[in-house]
């Protein structure tokens, strides 16, 4: 536990770390993989150059001081970080670096200012924090449905759209039940990169029984190519194999009997369709919506498998917004075709996610009816 008089240095260095959180979260990353390369083969380096990483974790931080009186609040930020860590290996052994390299950044970037009394407090914020991660990370890896990552055979590459390839990829085992809106961890050494590369890919249908399918979106061209995506789509074929931990997530379907709005951009379309497809087959009555945004019909990614569904369901809509030659999605377009008292996925950029997320909070959707997972850090877009 937490003395007042340490809480109380807590909370009177918010707004410090509303002004300099990301410059100091920026320099912790960097002086730790200075420190630690090895730590290298863990992080997604393009995360970290595009900055998403590090105001991830800024808002993490913000979080933990904003909530010092009551951690308990941020318990499910903790939850939705603890999948991700679980999937990418991160153990116990893993926190000491990380907390003395967070206070080795604050005293850099904040000097003078960042009193013995301010990096003793935030010493002892961080070793409770950190306990949480490892509390609930523990329970995790106990109940995951399987340690580690485990080799699987690709027997399946296919392309469902201009720029999007799925994988179906079978292991030597039996494959546990998969839940709609969960992502499996894939670990790969492209040649001529030193180290080891992870990605999350989110799976895109629950049925295994041709074994586990995911998708994955080129990304980039040039300089800016997405290093693990263009692997996938050039080096990897139906034979090969590829190292996956377990599926994981949080960006779970709730039952019930609201409307139900899938509402996806882009490749944030892999998870919403496991969702479609779990919905259909166990309750078709309920209503759904279901709305897509992409360029146009050739990076439409599922769009067959998609009407299929969907015709399969009792009471569906659908809107597909095409933004090479239709306005993007606006507050009037949600207004017409979104139930006020709907559930709400989302899945998309994280450009994409931020918009959305802003135009339902403006126009009155309440915002434990939005559920949304961004392809990138999560934190980065959250509000505390």
């Amino acid at each position: 536990m937490l003395d007042q008089q340490t809480k109380d240095i807590i909370k009177a260095t918010i707004p410090v770390l509303e002004q300099h959180g990301t410059t100091i979260t920026q320099t912790f990353y960097k002086n730790m993989f200075e420190a630690h390369p090895e730590l290298l083969n863990i992080f997604n380096k393009t995360n970290q150059k595009q900055g998403h990483q590090p105001m991830a974790l800024a808002t993490t931080v913000l979080a933990a001081a904003k909530h010092i009186d009551n951690l308990a609040d941020i318990l499910p930020h903790v939850a939705q970080i603890g999948h991700k860590h679980r999937a990418l290996e991160i153990k116990p052994e893993h926190y000491p670096i990380v907390g003395e390299n967070l206070l080795k950044a604050i005293k850099e970037v904040l000097g003078d200012a960042a009193t013995p009394e301010i990096i003793e407090a935030w010493g002892k914020t961080y070793g409770v924090i950190a306990d949480i991660f490892i509390k609930v990370e523990k329970d995790m890896y106990d109940h995951s449905a399987w340690a580690g990552f485990k080799p699987f055979k690709v027997i399946n590459k296919r392309a469902v759209s201009n720029n999007v390839v799925e994988f179906t990829v079978k292991p030597d085992f039996t494959l546990p039940e998969i839940v709609a809106g969960q992502y499996i961890t894939v670990r790969v050494q492209p040649k001529g990169e030193e180290n080891l590369s992870l990605r999350h890919y989110s799976i895109c249908s629950t049925d295994t029984s041709e074994g586990l399918k995911f998708a994955v979106k080129r990304e980039g061209e040039s300089d800016k190519k997405g290093l693990v995506s263009h692997y996938l789509h050039d080096q990897i074929n139906i034979g090969d194999t590829l190292e996956f931990t377990a599926p994981a997530g949080d960006f779970l379907l709730v039952e019930n009997e609201k409307p139900l709005v899938l509402l996806s951009g882009g490749i944030g379309i892999t998870p919403i369709l496991a969702m479609l497809e779990a919905q259909v087959n166990k309750n078709p009555s309920r209503p759904i919506h279901w709305i897509h945004s992409c360029f146009n019909e050739k990076y439409h990614a599922f769009k067959a498998e998609s009407e299929l569904l969907l015709s399969k369901a009792q009471q569906a809509t659908s809107h597909i917004v095409y933004t090479e030659n239709a306005n993007r999605i606006d507050g009037t377009f949600i207004k017409q075709h979104i139930p006020q008292d709907a559930e709400i996925y989302l899945c998309g950029s994280i450009s994409f996610m931020e918009g959305m997320l802003k135009l339902l909070t403006e126009n009155g959707w309440e915002e434990n009816n939005i559920h949304f997972e961004p392809f990138g850090p999560k934190m980065s877009i959250v509000s505390v």
